[in-house]
């Protein structure tokens, strides 16, 4: 990988955007780290990780499934309404998840190395800290370790008594990339709005 490979993907994967997510955030003692991270990269994390699974295995086909289209359109529709219908039944197991469906969306500025949101709570420095978030529209449960980069009171009354910044240490490479595809998309929908607004003035 040339320098200017390696820059691309750096900023590629650390570019920020404002986003609204779902989001459970618990504080994990160390000496249970270890465990949880195994049973995410076994894939273990129950229902809330089935929608991400998916979204990786349906980003695999897609070139295939374009070359069928190409070919055989029925084939690719009749294709096409079976990820739909797995699609129904990941979101149902979703909202098997009550800790999250329960809860309304959140302000929180997303990157693909980290994020900064409120919580209610302070936390330290350094703390380790399990992520449930559930991005829109597409459903996808993703499930993240990180560890606390800093907390402070919030400066603006948002709800939540601090603003706490948050660097992912440990996000599977598969999630990692359904983020960075999400991030594009917000970041591509804000362009569009920005325009449309000043087109308007």
């Amino acid at each position: 990988m040339t320098d200017d490979t390696a820059g691309d993907a750096d900023r590629r994967s650390y570019f920020r955007v404002d986003d609204q997510v779902r989001l459970a955030l618990r504080k994990v003692p160390a000496e249970d780290l270890d465990r949880l991270l195994q049973r995410l990269d076994l894939d273990l994390a129950g229902n809330f990780t089935v929608m991400s699974s998916l979204a990786a295995i349906t980003a695999q086909t897609t070139v295939a499934l374009r070359r069928i289209e190409s070919r055989d359109p029925e084939l690719a529709a009749y294709l096409r309404a079976i990820d739909h219908k797995i699609e129904v039944i990941g979101r149902a197991f979703i909202a098997q998840e009550p800790e999250l469906v329960a809860q309304a969306a959140v302000p929180a500025n997303l990157s693909a190395g980290g994020m900064c949101v409120g919580v209610d709570d302070p936390l330290l420095p350094g703390d380790a800290v399990e992520i449930r978030m559930l991005l829109f529209p597409s459903f996808t449960g993703l499930m993240i370790y990180g560890s606390v980069v800093e907390c402070r009171p919030a400066e603006q009354p948002d709800g939540f008594s601090h603003r706490a910044r948050i660097e992912f240490t440990h996000i599977r490479e598969r999630d990692r990339e359904l983020l960075i595809r999400h991030l594009l998309r917000r970041q591509g929908d804000q362009l569009r709005e920005d325009r449309g607004t000043g087109g308007g003035s």
